[in-house]
């Protein structure tokens, strides 16, 4: 079984496709990084050998963000945002979308499951 970067590689997936398990990899990535390697996308992760994934290991380490690193700069740029009272912020800190998304029918994702408000009395 191949490990990149602490994730375990299904040894059943296309290389193109296995490497998108790991965070911070999709597949445009996934195509760089087995173009600079020369290796075949269409190939199995089983068919690898060990220094194969070894020098796949090496190029994602040299030259990309991936997994814990990649999610505390995230983290981080967020945390930035909501510091600088930044309206991008204010929308991270309410739970809101952030992105200019309608929030009156929608958005249910970001604000959580409905909040029920009591009718009034007459």
């Amino acid at each position: 079984m191949a490990r990149i970067a602490g994730v375990d590689l299904d040894p059943k997936k296309r290389l193109v496709i296995a490497l998108t398990y790991i965070y911070g990899i999709g597949r445009t990535t996934s195509n760089k990084i087995i173009d600079s390697l020369g290796l075949d996308p269409s190939r199995r992760v089983r068919d690898l050998t060990d220094s194969e994934v070894r020098e796949i290991r090496d190029h994602i380490e040299r030259n990309y963000k991936v997994m814990g690193e990649l999610s505390s700069d995230v983290k981080s740029n967020i945390k930035r945002l909501m510091d600088l009272g930044c309206y991008r912020g204010l929308r991270h800190r309410r739970g809101l979308p952030v992105r200019g998304q309608r929030t009156r029918t929608n958005a249910r994702t970001r604000k959580g499951p409905r909040k029920i408000v009591p009718k009034k009395k007459k």
